[in-house]
């Protein structure tokens, strides 16, 4: 994955004003962590984001994202998000604020991880 993917860099700025945003390769993917937990993944063909897993449904129906799938187990609370559903900055901050907003929920309960 060339670090100097677009989609990659979008990601990137949108955390830019996130402190304690560190980025490790995983999954075949860059990780964006936050506080130490892992936020959105991005490479050039799509994000995947880490939100509550109680909106999970109710964002499936949206229609532009699917559950991550990992050697055959869905994964409720992580969605994959195509880069032809993130054309518009409105719509990268969308999923971004979600994670987010989980992020703050996972790093204020004790022990979450």
């Amino acid at each position: 994955m060339p670090v100097a993917d677009d989609l990659v860099n979008r990601v990137r700025s949108a955390l830019a004003h996130v402190p304690d945003v560190e980025e490790k390769r995983m999954f075949g993917s860059l990780g964006f962590l936050v506080r130490g937990k892992l936020c959105i993944g991005a490479r050039p063909d799509r994000i995947m984001c880490r939100i509550d897993p109680q909106l999970h449904n109710a964002l499936l129906r949206r229609g532009d994202c699917r559950t991550v799938i990992m050697r055959g187990r869905e994964y409720r609370g992580y969605l994959h998000v195509g880069a032809e559903s993130l054309g518009t900055e409105a719509a990268l901050r969308y999923w971004v604020d979600l994670a987010l907003h989980y992020n703050t929920a996972l790093t204020s309960q004790d022990g979450a991880s």
